[in-house]
């Protein structure tokens, strides 16, 4: 691994929040995160300038708060995107690389406030930089917040390391049908076929931007740099 090469100078990586639970549905798993602020420490290591948006379904997913305001469920979901970049952010530092946790909500005492120049200046300082409740706005994914921050920032592509799947399927493998793994595909292809990767929105402003995608699994945390040196693991989405 240690002759391993970058293929890509800047990434995003879009982390679920159940891979921090390893496998437990609620909460951290700590060897987990302890693992995972590594890989992110080898990536960094490696040159590459990383930034991190993660999800939040190891707290909370907005969609099964029956009853409750839409808008009340989403911001509760930010806030566990904030404690899950919290948790990664002193795991990675412990092993040895600093970190700056941006948040797209104003909670001064623990994050800084999203601001564009400062998180290109702590990339290129070899920081990793962590983007923290979304976009800020309700109705609005994690997955669209990736998408959003890759372009802010200028990322080369986003890596989406995915739980249980190892790339973009023909099918739903829960379904008990064939399915088969797509290699490469085009955005307006994902769109058309109705591939639920990631939401439509994300997809799209990656389509109209240019921004390359790489969706692969993560059973093996090692994918995330074999992916980051340009393996030909998952699926490759592009325009």
């Amino acid at each position: 691994m240690s002759e391993m090469k970058p293929a890509y100078k800047r990434v995003l990586l879009k982390l679920s929040g159940e891979a921090l639970s390893g496998g437990a549905g609620v909460g951290f798993d700590t060897e987990v995160v302890e693992r995972m602020a590594n890989v992110i420490a080898r990536l960094s290591a490696l040159g590459i300038e990383v930034a991190v948006v993660s999800g939040a379904g190891n707290f909370w997913r907005g969609r099964d708060a029956k009853g409750m305001v839409r808008t009340n469920a989403d911001y509760i979901g930010m806030l566990g995107t904030l404690m899950n970049c919290l948790m990664l952010s002193d795991a990675i530092e412990r092993a040895g690389v600093k970190t700056c946790v941006q948040s797209a909500i104003e909670v001064n005492r623990v994050a800084e406030t999203f601001n564009r120049k400062d998180a290109i200046k702590a990339l290129e300082e070899g920081q990793v930089v962590l983007f923290a409740c979304g976009t800020g706005e309700p109705y609005f994914s994690t997955d669209t917040t990736c998408a959003l921050r890759a372009l802010e920032v200028d990322a080369e592509v986003i890596l989406v390391a995915k739980n249980g799947v190892e790339g973009v399927l023909t099918g739903d493998p829960r379904d008990g049908g064939d399915y088969e793994l797509i290699h490469e595909i085009t955005y307006d292809e994902l769109l058309a076929r109705g591939l639920a990767v990631m939401d439509a929105t994300a997809f799209e402003m990656c389509r109209q931007n240019g921004m390359k995608m790489r969706i692969f699994g993560m059973d093996d945390l090692e994918n995330i740099i074999r992916v980051a040196c340009g393996a030909d693991l998952g699926t490759r989405v592009d325009v």
